[in-house]
């Protein structure tokens, strides 16, 4: 009967003082601090009519996670975006990606895939040639993803590592050349967080990721992205963007490791 009441009073304490410990982890807001660290603290104006964020609200694998970066400016409004930078905030490094529109590319949509570590907030922050900030969020329930194994082994993350493969895509009633078009571009890369175990070694694998995306369209820049240990492994990036009747698009790549990974197509190709 003791060892009984002991487990029992064991248990209630847990459930009384673990939970809001919990509830306190659950709450602490890093978004302060990120504004301070990512933003140099610059003002931020609410973005619900300028940037939208769409994302999964329980994720089903927490080391590739959807997420939607669209923007929302009118037609007529004289404003263009100039960069998009997401934060997921409880992340161990929480600036996933930012992303640098080119001048004339119009890039309204980028979607990705990200690892998300803990359940959070992730902000989506758009700069306007105006000079201001403008954001928006949504919360995700997720945990472990910065942690977990990779998808691949070592052999073949390595066989693959650097292979580029690209798509375009022609919205309805537009032609090959011209208009809006959608893209997408996959990078074999292990995109390595420095915070997964090998499995055999039981060692941490060194962080090890694409952190530098550059996209073409003749000589005309589309779009950069600054990448994180939050991308997901084999990075994924689709977008849309205004055709100015390029016949050649151009990828570039860099990781931690200076590795320069370069491909052109024709625009109307789809391959490695």
């Amino acid at each position: 009967m003791p060892g009984y009441l002991c487990r029992l009073f064991a248990v209630a304490g847990l459930l009384l003082f673990g939970a809001p410990l919990a509830l306190a982890a659950e709450t602490n807001d890093a978004w302060p601090g990120l504004v301070q660290d990512i933003f140099n603290n610059r003002p931020m104006s609410d973005g619900s009519d300028v940037i939208g964020i769409e994302m999964p609200v329980r994720a089903e694998d927490a080391a590739i996670v959807p997420v939607t970066l669209r923007t929302k400016l009118s037609p007529d409004d004289s404003r263009q975006v100039v960069s998009i930078t997401l934060v997921i905030d409880q992340n161990p490094a929480p600036m996933a990606a930012k992303f640098q529109i080119g001048p004339d590319a119009k890039v309204s949509e980028i979607s990705t895939r990200v690892r998300v570590n803990n359940y959070t907030d992730v902000h989506a922050v758009a700069e306007l040639s105006d000079g201001k900030l403008y954001m928006a969020k949504t919360y995700v329930k997720a945990s472990g993803g910065c942690s977990a194994p990779a998808a691949k082994n070592a052999d073949e993350a390595k066989a693959r590592l650097g292979q580029m493969r690209y798509r375009q895509f022609a919205k309805a009633g537009e032609g090959p050349a011209s208009g809006v078009r959608e893209a997408q571009i996959m990078i074999g890369h292990p995109n390595n967080s420095g915070l997964q175990m090998d499995q055999v070694t039981h060692l941490y694998v060194p962080a090890f990721f694409v952190n530098e995306l550059r996209l073409w369209q003749d000589d005309s820049l589309v779009l950069t992205m600054e990448g994180g240990i939050s991308i997901s492994e084999d990075p994924n990036i689709r977008f849309t963007y205004v055709s100015n009747g390029a016949k050649r698009f151009r990828a570039e790549a860099k990781d931690t490791e200076g590795h320069v990974y370069q491909r052109e197509w024709k625009v109307d190709d789809s391959g490695i």
